[in-house]
């Protein structure tokens, strides 16, 4: 399967969209294994199907764009598991005091090492662009381009404005791990990804990269819809129920209420530690209710209390109908009552909401094995082609 056997397929398509969320990525790991199994079973396929095969359009960021990659390259979802297993407590490789609180908590070499070292692995190339034909499905990654102030969807299709190999200079020619890097650069966590970019006057510019948790994407799903969809991106990919299926799995999700905050405590210190999560919840929950606003929701926890889970056949009647496309959403309310919901009442909520919680990845793999139980292939008919 290459991108041009995408391109040319005929019938719906299957899009993806992974949020960004540290070491919690293991959760979504867990509800990937749960749909790659059901797949299999019901496809009649044996353990050498990877969502590659199924899904057409992979989205990621932050720690999603880590997980979106290794399976557009074809990885099989234990194969990324035992990644993270094996490498996230070198990934994040806490930096001195002084650092930490200076600039970040984590180096990034290693983890920079770690990305570049399984991408050439899978791909037999020393270093892969995202123009790379292991590339088996469209890839689309969040980053934020700290310096011009931008958010950067950044995908390989080769339809796409700046991917077109007959300018002087095409954005598939960016290294592939460089990329998922300056994805996962959260900051105050780690430091940021300086990518080098040439000009059409073959002038090269750095440019300052940093996590697209802080856009409005770290949930990326209604863009992903966006992308697939618009005239613009230049694929024009049919919508409709029946047309288009989108699965978007988060990395768990609690608001960090603190009832006894006061004003004068809301210093920088605290601002640099509250403010990327902060981000990245608003972020998830908008993107989530776009999609159920404008698309045929069949799995979803709350919204909010007011709007409720804007689910089809409870609440999800809206400005659009017929509906854009399928959409399933798959997430973990970390509090305490949510923990509580998935039967989960000996997990204690601080050891699975924090970005860099390495001690606790078993728990992480338990709360994401719940939420997989939430996976049901009926969902999917219409989809199995």
């Amino acid at each position: 399967m290459s991108i041009q056997d995408k391109t040319d397929k005929q019938g719906p398509r299957k899009l993806l969209a992974l949020d960004g969320g540290g070491i919690r990525g293991i959760m979504t790991l867990e509800v990937l294994a749960r749909i790659e199994e059901e797949l299999q079973n019901k496809l009649g396929r044996d353990d050498k199907l990877v969502l590659a095969d199924y899904f057409d359009y992979i989205a990621g960021t932050s720690t999603g764009a880590i997980i979106a990659t290794c399976l557009s390259i074809g990885m099989r979802v234990s194969e990324i598991r035992d990644f993270y297993i094996d490498s996230g407590p070198a990934m994040f490789d806490r930096t001195n005091l002084i650092r930490r609180f200076s600039r970040n908590k984590f180096h990034d070499q290693k983890l920079a090492a770690k990305l570049q070292d399984v991408i050439a692995r899978k791909t037999g190339e020393p270093e892969a662009t995202l123009g790379s034909d292991a590339l088996r499905t469209y890839l689309l990654i969040i980053l934020r381009n700290a310096t011009t102030d931008s958010p950067w969807p950044i995908s390989n299709n080769p339809a796409a404005k700046y991917n077109d190999r007959t300018r002087a200079v095409s954005n598939l020619d960016l290294p592939l791990w460089q990329l998922v890097r300056a994805s996962t650069a959260a900051p105050t966590y780690f430091p940021p990804e300086v990518i080098t970019i040439r000009d059409s006057k073959l002038i090269d510019h750095e440019f300052v990269f940093v996590d697209g948790g802080v856009t409005m994407f770290n949930n990326p799903a209604f863009q992903l819809f966006l992308m697939a969809t618009i005239a613009p991106y230049n694929l024009r990919w049919p919508t409709g129920e029946d047309k288009i299926l989108l699965v978007s799995i988060g990395t768990g999700s609690a608001a960090n209420a603190n009832a006894n905050l006061s004003p004068g405590q809301m210093n920088i210190i605290y601002n640099a530690s509250s403010i990327p999560s902060a981000l990245m919840f608003a972020a998830a929950n908008e993107q989530d209710f776009l999609c159920r606003v404008f698309g045929n929701c069949l799995n979803g926890g709350m919204i909010d209390r007011e709007v409720g889970v804007v689910m089809s056949g409870i609440n999800g009647q809206g400005p659009v109908f017929p509906k854009l496309f399928t959409y399933m959403r798959y997430n973990a309310d970390l509090s305490r009552v949510g923990l509580d919901n998935l039967g989960l009442t000996h997990i204690e909520p601080r050891n699975v909401q924090k970005l860099d919680s390495i001690d606790h990845i078993s728990e992480l793999q338990e709360v994401g094995r719940s939420v997989g139980k939430q996976v049901d292939i009926a969902h999917f008919a219409g989809f199995l082609q």
